[in-house]
């Protein structure tokens, strides 16, 4: 599969022949959902409840990195917390299908949080404690960490390398990551050490599904290893927001308060990451489409004024 275009092969036809390869009977019915880092489809299946079909980015996780996450997910379901986790078949959950690796799960719908509604993040602060009682009883051997060389050094070598920063403004990034790295560094310092564990990684409201019956998460392809906030921090609009979820969370597992100081630090991270990572996917015809505005050497001079105000709130 050449690196150009990481999906070029992935046809509907090789989608549902995926799909019947697992012993299951595709009734034709595709559905693309939202999703730029793999390729997700809701395949329907007949006589029985449609599935999902995630097909992963080649090259981004290890197998081995993958079938952690997988367990991971069985792990939280086994301990009736409300997650989506892959099928098994034959007893495996990593599946592969004309050279792409891909997973099967159950739909599983539902609609976005109502994150101004205090019982809901209590809720949501209920379950997350929850998720992260389990993550803290062993660690990942195999998933990335949550630090400056993932989500600060690389991704700025990727935009570096890119042609979509424009070449006046290269100084000014350097400048502007440099002294935002040097911004995040202090502030771990001063921090200090905490207690770190596995997490969801990136929980934000898109991943948080709602139903009658409550919330339940889905998408744990960022599941990695960092402090506890990190799954907090996304969901709060507020301090008022981060005030119930902390309330919630409080009456399933303790929460140490020095880590609200590194919500600064994990925004910022986040955004640096965020360019990088379109950066480094550029060749996917994807996000061309989906990110057109990157292009434009407006939108560096703004990230890079972003990242300047970041780091005044960080200093």
């Amino acid at each position: 599969m050449p690196n150009e275009a990481p999906y070029a092969q992935l046809t509907p036809d090789l989608v549902l022949d995926a799909v019947a390869a697992c012993g299951l009977w595709p009734d034709g019915r595709l559905l693309a959902l939202n999703s730029y880092e793999n390729r997700v489809w809701q395949v329907g299946i007949e006589d029985a409840a449609p599935v999902i079909a995630k097909f992963y980015r080649p090259g981004r996780w290890s197998d081995a990195a993958i079938e952690e996450e997988h367990a991971f997910a069985q792990e939280l379901m086994d301990a009736e917390i409300p997650v989506v986790a892959p099928l098994r078949f034959d007893g495996r959950s990593l599946l592969l299908h004309g050279g792409y690796r891909y997973a099967l799960a159950p739909r599983h719908g539902g609609r976005a949080p109502s994150l101004e509604s205090r019982d809901q993040l209590e809720w949501l602060g209920r379950l997350i404690a929850r998720i992260h009682a389990v993550g803290a009883r062993t660690p990942f051997a195999h998933r990335g960490r949550l630090d400056r060389a993932t989500m600060i050094a690389a991704p700025v070598a990727a935009v570096l390398a890119s042609p979509l920063l424009p070449p006046s403004l290269e100084g000014a990034y350097r400048a502007a990551t440099g002294r935002l790295d040097r911004a995040v560094a202090d502030r771990l310092d001063a921090v200090g050490p905490v207690r770190t564990l596995r997490l969801h990684g990136d929980c934000h409201p898109g991943n948080v599904l709602w139903t009658d019956a409550g919330p339940h998460f889905v998408d744990l392809d960022d599941a990695r290893t960092g402090p506890a906030v990190q799954d907090l921090w996304m969901l709060a609009n507020d301090e008022a927001a981060m005030e119930a979820l902390l309330e919630g969370y409080a009456t399933m597992r303790d929460f140490d308060p020095a880590e609200l100081a590194l919500v600064p630090a994990l925004r910022a991270m986040r955004q640096v990451h965020h360019a990088g990572w379109i950066a480094q996917r550029w060749h996917d015809p994807a996000f061309p489409l989906a990110f057109p505005f990157v292009a434009e050497p407006r939108w560096w001079e703004q990230h890079v004024t972003d990242l300047h105000e970041l780091a005044d709130d960080l200093e």
